[in-house]
C-alpha cells in the first residue's frame, strides 16, 4: 500500500461524495467530490510529467490550506516526488533556507505575496526550476512561472504517469521541516510506510466514517494536520472543509457544522476565556446559573470517568443545564460535533475537564514530526484528562533514567534529509527515538508529559523546574494571557507576563484605576499587586523553589509576525529570551 493506492481506493468507493470543501471570497462553500478530486490530481501528475519531474524529486509547497494542496500532495505522491511542505508564515529567508536544503526542483505557491518570497530568494537556489502560482496572475507569468490551470492543462497525450503499483512503502513521501524553536530546521524524511501505520493505529482507535465532516484550519504543512486532517478523513470516506482563515473558525464552524475537528490547544484556551468574559459581564443571576451548570456538568464528567452512570436526578440537572447554560456553546461549534482533537502543545487539564463538564470531549494525543506523528493518543472509549493517552497500537514507549520519553516502532522517521549525523543524535542504536520530552507512565500506563528536556530550568542552587506545569496552571488566571518563566542559573524563578488585556481594563475600570495608557496602567501598584496575588493564589501546589517571585508585565502579545512564536504557537523561548534581555537584568539585580 502506499497514499496513492489509498486515494485511489477512496475514489472507487467514494466516487460522488465530497471529498473537499472551499469558500471563494465573497461566496459560499463548494464541494469537490472524491471523483472530481482523483480527475484533478491525474491532471496535475501529468502535468507535472511534462514539466520532467522524476521519481525522488522534491517539489515544496508554500501554501495555506485550500483544494490545490491536497492536489499538489498526492499528484507530486504519484509521480514518485516528495513533497516539501512549508508554513505559509515563513519569511523569504526561511523559505530560502528550506528550499537549498532539500534541493527542491519546483515550488507551488498559493498567492502573489507568496510569489515574491520566492522571487526574493530564487538566484539563490540553483535547483529550483519551475515556480507554480495557485492564484490567476494578471498579465503574462514571467518566466520560470506558471499557472497551475496551466499545468493541469498540459498536454497529457502520450505521457505516462507512473503507475502507484510501482511504488515502495519505503519511498520517501514528504521532507518536512522543524520548526526550528532552537538552530536551523531539519528536514524529516517519512515515508509511505510511516503515514499508513500511524493512520491505521488512530483510525483502530477512534472512527472516522464518510458521514464525518471535519473543518481543517491548522497548517496543512505541520504533520499533525496532514495525518489527522488531511490522510485519515480522505481514507475514511469524509469531507474536509477548509476554514478561510485562522480568524474565520468561529464563522466557519456555524457554516460547516464540523462532526470532528483538530487544533492546537490555543482555540480551546481562547473559547474558555471568551465564555467567561461574557458570564462576568452578565447579571448576577445568569453568573450563577452557569457556575450551577458547570458544577453539574462536572458531577457527571466524575462519574462517567469513574466509569459510572450519573444518577436520575444528575441526568435531569444535567438536561436543564444543557438547556440553560451550554446550548450556545455547543451551537458555536455548529452543533454536531462528536470530538475536538488536541495535539502539538499541552492542554491544560482544566481546560480539558471544562468542555466535558459542558458535554464536548476534547481528546489529546502526543507526538512529534520525526514519529508521523502520533505516539500515543486518548480515544472515546479509552481516556484520562491531563495525560496523552496510551500509546497507539504497534507503537513501543519506555522511560529513560533521566526522564526522557523514549519511543519505537514502524512510526518513526527514516531520518533527517542529509543529516546522517544529527539523526544518530536522536535515533540509538535499538531503534529507540530520544523525543526530548520529559514525562512519566502511569500505571495504567497513560503518558503524562512534563515538559521539553530543554526547557527544564536548573536553578543556581542546583534543583530542576519543569516550567510547563507552572506556566500552565498561571494562564488559567483570567487576567494572564501568555507567560515564560525565567531563571536558568538564577537563584529563583521570574517571569515575563503577557496580560489578558481586555480583562484587565475591565478589572482597572471596575477598581477606579484610571489611565489612558496601557503601558501606564502595567505599572500601577494596584495591577502590580493584582497580578502577584494571581500568582500566589494559583500556585500553592508547587514547590517553595517553584514559585515565581519576580515578574515583568508586557504591553504587547508574543506573535509569529515577531518571531517569538513558532506556526504552532508555541513560544520560541531562545528568542524572547534575547529580545527582553533588559527586561530579564531589571528583575535580577543583585546579577548586574
Amino acid at each position: 500500500m502506499t497514499l496513492i493506492s489509498l486515494l485511489e481506493n477512496s475514489i472507487q468507493h467514494y466516487g460522488s461524495k465530497p471529498a473537499l470543501a472551499h469558500k471563494p471570497k465573497g461566496g459560499t462553500y463548494q464541494d469537490i467530490s472524491y471523483t472530481e478530486l482523483g480527475e484533478s490530481v491525474d491532471a496535475f501528475s501529468k502535468g507535472l510529467t511534462a514539466l520532467g519531474v522524476q521519481k525522488n524529486d522534491r517539489i515544496a509547497l508554500l501554501s495555506e490550506n485550500r483544494p490545490e494542496w491536497a492536489i499538489t500532495d498526492f499528484g507530486s505522491l504519484k509521480v514518485g516526488a516528495v513533497t516539501v511542505p512549508m508554513f505559509s508564515t515563513l519569511t523569504a529567508a526561511q523559505v530560502g533556507y528550506i528550499l537549498k536544503d532539500s534541493g527542491s526542483k519546483i515550488i507551488c505557491v498559493s498567492t502573489g505575496k507568496q510569489l515574491e518570497k520566492v522571487t526574493a530568494i530564487r538566484d539563490e537556489v540553483p535547483t529550483l526550476e519551475q515556480i507554480i502560482v495557485f492564484d490567476p496572475i494578471e498579465g503574462k507569468c514571467p518566466e520560470g512561472v506558471i499557472q497551475f490551470e496551466a499545468v493541469c492543462e498540459l498536454d497529457g497525450q502520450g505521457i505516462e504517469v507512473r503507475n502507484p503499483s510501482d511504488a515502495s512503502e519505503e519511498d520517501i513521501a514528504t521532507i518536512i521541516y522543524t520548526s526550528g524553536t532552537t538552530g536551523d530546521p531539519k528536514g524529516v524524511m517519512l515515508t509511505h510506510a510511516n503515514f499508513i501505520f500511524n493512520l491505521e493505529a488512530c483510525k483502530s482507535l477512534i472512527d472516522v466514517s464518510d458521514t464525518d465532516v471535519l473543518l481543517s484550519f491548522l497548517p496543512l504543512s505541520h504533520v499533525f494536520e496532514r495525518l489527522g486532517g488531511h490522510y485519515v478523513p480522505l481514507f475514511s470516506g469524509a469531507k474536509i472543509a477548509y476554514a478561510e482563515s485562522v480568524l474565520t473558525v468561529r464563522q466557519n464552524m456555524q457554516e460547516i457544522a464540523p462532526t470532528v475537528m483538530l487544533s492546537v490547544p490555543r482555540l480551546y484556551e481562547t473559547m474558555h476565556d471568551r465564555i467567561l468574559r461574557a458570564v462576568q459581564e452578565g447579571s448576577s443571576l445568569k453568573q450563577k446559573i452557569f457556575h450551577w451548570g458547570v458544577s453539574v456538568g462536572s458531577s457527571v464528567s466524575s462519574a462517567i470517568q469513574k466509569g459510572k452512570k450519573p444518577s436520575a436526578i444528575l441526568q435531569l440537572q444535567q438536561n436543564i443545564a444543557d438547556k440553560l447554560v451550554f446550548a450556545k456553546l455547543k451551537a458555536a461549534t455548529g452543533g454536531r460535533l462528536r470530538f475536538f482533537v488536541s495535539g502539538g502543545a499541552a492542554l491544560p487539564q482544566s481546560i480539558a475537564e471544562f468542555f466535558h463538564a459542558a458535554g464536548i470531549l476534547i481528546l489529546e494525543g502526543y507526538g512529534l514530526t520525526e514519529t508521523s506523528p502520533v505516539i500515543s493518543m486518548n480515544h472515546p472509549t479509552q481516556w484520562r484528562f491531563g495525560t496523552v493517552g496510551v500509546p497507539v497500537p504497534g507503537v513501543e514507549v519506555q522511560i529513560a533514567e533521566d526522564g526522557e520519553i523514549l519511543t519505537r516502532g514502524p512510526h518513526v522517521m527514516k531520518g533527517y534529509f542529509n543529516n546522517e549525523s544529527a539523526t544518530a543524535e536522536v535515533i540509538d542504536g535499538e531503534g529507540w527515538f530520544h523525543t526530548g520530552d520529559i514525562g512519566i507512565i502511569d500505571e495504567d500506563g497513560f503518558v503524562k508529559i512534563t515538559d521539553r528536556k530543554k526547557n527544564i530550568i536548573v536553578l543556581s542552587n542546583g534543583k530542576n523546574v519543569a516550567p510547563q506545569p507552572i506556566e500552565s496552571e498561571l494562564v488559567q488566571s483570567p487576567f494572564i494571557n501568555q507567560i515564560l518563566l525565567i531563571g536558568n542559573e538564577r537563584k529563583n524563578l521570574a517571569a515575563l507576563i503577557v496580560p489578558n488585556f481586555d480583562a484587565l481594563k475591565a478589572w482597572a475600570t471596575e477598581n477606579n484605576v484610571t489611565t489612558d495608557d496601557l503601558a501606564t496602567l502595567l505599572e500601577t501598584r494596584e495591577v502590580q499587586q493584582l497580578i502577584q496575588r494571581e500568582i500566589r493564589s494559583r500556585l500553592t501546589d508547587f514547590a517553595d523553589f517553584e514559585q515565581v517571585r519576580r515578574f515583568t508585565l508586557l504591553d504587547k502579545e508574543f506573535s509569529q509576525e515577531a518571531d517569538e512564536m513558532t506556526p504552532t504557537l508555541k513560544l520560541k523561548r531562545n528568542v524572547i529570551i534575547e529580545r527582553y534581555g533588559d527586561a530579564i537584568s531589571e528583575m535580577y539585580p543583585e546579577d548586574a
